[in-house]
């Protein structure tokens, strides 16, 4: 019989559940992991049309993938469902919180975010996380990752325009330790990974973004979750948590359902008749993500009665702005030629631009560009969208056969002709995404409405860093000699998000946010929150490694109390 009572529970397998298992389940706890989503091995992310239609998340329309995509008034959402949450389709950037960006303004005298913690506060913890992920810059200056055109090209645009270029950390394994860097050779593991399967180092295919099929990220199933699950966690997936509540006497009942895609799979089926399955918990550490997390809150609200009013409040995008720069231009023996970026070679992203804040002494609110890419069989997508060149092409090929035939000649070396079919390939290999982040205004709020999740957040207020951002993407794309475009929904005030923060903001008392310094929830001990809902304002870069150091301290927190 399956245990129901645990030191904790926790709800989420992202950057704050994974961290937080992890720790509690090496101080000895009994800890219990709840994720919604599936498993996913080396191998098993879908690639093809067919399998990729059903890689997105809605269990009442019979889909239990990967992708889980939500709308709202003026934005749009992307969030992960699986086991290892967003590790599994993040491009892996690890970049601490600039010092300086821990803001602390009176957000009850018109200020926004004030963050109850300082960069040394967190230091220690990134450090930990650091090594746990494996983090490794790219190594730029091995063959052949010295052959990645986007890479050395937004370097080259960076110093064109005096702006400062990195590489950052990444969750990424290129290399045994001591070993030069190769792709494709096996990951040494001093334990078997929770799947048991062999990994490989990355091998270059731009495929970050939407699950690795060779294990090469370092995603929270190899590390924190398998060290966790060695050391007696129970990892319960297709497990969806519907309600929780204080118990009599201290501690927490946890409610969930379970799903059965072998059974359900596409099909639509009323997920309210799933029989819910009750555990108990003398802590219960909330991680399902800032939209999961608030949503149980509120969803849940009537059973936590003196919750801060706080709840709801400083949802952010972390400044999430995706461009282009399409058709970049060279000038090669006198001649404006295309400029070979090549953006679905190597990881999703490599390399970092940082544009300092006001808090720096800048005139702008600080962001981060960073040289996007995709994977390659997008590549072929693209090309194949330019349907009428593509026909061209076709009609000139099947001319000329026609007309060896009819005149009883042949050409019995068509290697050039065929190489003349595919085309030059100009757009896919002139053209790259531009991904920025930053410093945007964190004054949206999250409500319930018919049962519904709903963001009440604009660009208003945060119109100066958008254009600051985009002034910073255009300058790069000019210095590409390419076009810029903006995503078009950007023009619609809408943003899409990848980031999505706040929700339950960490504060100094109640007054100020839903959980103190250390993610407990005021008012109601052993009930913590570990993800990005706590965050009081934007990360500025990456959020990941940060939410999963504030796990790392909360940690602590939990352990030694």
């Amino acid at each position: 019989m399956a245990e129901t009572h645990f030191d904790a529970v926790v709800v989420g397998s992202g950057f704050g559940g994974s961290v937080t298992a992890y720790r509690l389940a090496e101080a000895g706890l009994r800890v219990c992991v709840l994720e919604r989503g599936k498993a996913y091995p080396p191998n098993s992310f879908p690639r093809s049309p067919y399998r990729m239609r059903r890689n997105f998340w809605d269990p009442s329309e019979g889909l239990y993938g990967l992708f889980n995509i939500w709308r709202f008034k003026n934005s749009e959402a992307v969030v992960s469902s699986g086991l290892g949450g967003g590790s599994l389709i993040y491009a892996n950037v690890l970049i601490r919180k600039d010092e300086k960006w821990f803001v602390k303004e009176d957000i009850h005298k018109g200020g926004y975010e004030y963050w109850p913690m300082t960069r040394a506060d967190l230091d220690p913890h990134y450090d930990q996380v650091e090594k746990m992920l494996n983090a490794q810059r790219y190594p730029f200056e091995h063959a052949p990752y010295d052959q990645t055109a986007k890479t050395r090209e937004f370097k080259a645009a960076a110093e064109k325009l005096n702006l400062e270029w990195q590489l950052p950390n990444l969750a990424i394994t290129f290399s045994n330790p001591g070993e030069t860097p190769l792709p494709g050779e096996p990951i040494k593991e001093a334990h078997p990974n929770l799947h048991r399967r062999t990994r490989y180092t990355c091998r270059l295919c731009g495929e970050c973004d939407i699950g690795c099929n060779y294990g090469s990220k370092n995603t929270l199933d190899y590390n924190y979750l398998s060290e966790a699950k060695r050391l007696g966690a129970d990892i319960r997936t297709l497990c969806e948590v519907r309600s929780f509540e204080p118990r009599v006497g201290g501690g927490y009942v946890v409610r969930y359902v379970e799903h059965d895609p072998a059974a359900r799979e596409g099909r639509k089926f009323a997920t309210s008749q799933l029989p819910a399955i009750t555990l108990t918990a003398d802590r219960l550490i909330l991680a399902a993500g800032t939209l999961g997390t608030t949503f149980l809150l509120l969803k849940n609200r009537n059973a936590f009665p003196h919750l801060s009013k706080q709840l709801g409040t400083r949802f952010c995008g972390n400044g999430d702005l995706l461009t282009f720069a399409i058709h970049s231009r060279q000038v090669k023996d006198g001649k404006l030629v295309p400029r070979f970026l090549d953006a679905g070679y190597g990881p999703a992203i490599t390399s970092a631009i940082r544009i300092p804040d006001v808090l720096d002494g800048s005139q702008m609110r600080g962001h981060y560009i960073e040289d996007a890419g995709y994977p390659e069989h997008l590549n072929w997508v693209l090309e194949m969208s330019n349907l009428p060149s593509a026909f061209k092409r076709l009609i000139r090929f099947t001319v000329r056969r026609l007309r060896e035939r009819l005149t009883g000649t042949t050409q019995s070396d068509l290697s050039a002709e065929v190489a003349e079919l595919l085309g030059d390939a100009e757009f896919t290999s002139s053209s790259m995404p531009l991904l920025g982040m930053g410093r945007d205004i964190p004054d949206g709020s999250m409500t319930l409405r018919n049962d519904y999740l709903e963001i009440d957040w604009a660009l208003g207020r945060s119109k100066d860093y958008f254009d600051g951002i985009q002034k910073t993407m255009r300058d790069i794309a000019q210095a590409l000699q390419a076009t810029f475009v903006v995503n078009p929904t950007f023009y619609f005030n809408r943003v899409v998000t990848v980031h999505a923060l706040g929700g339950c903001p960490m504060g100094r008392d109640e007054n100020e946010g839903v959980v103190d310094p250390y993610g407990e929830v005021f008012n109601y001990p052993g009930l913590y929150i570990a993800d990005g809902s706590v965050m009081p304002g934007p990360v500025g870069p990456n959020p990941s490694l940060t939410i999963a150091a504030l796990a790392d301290r909360f940690a602590d927190r939990i352990i030694y109390r």
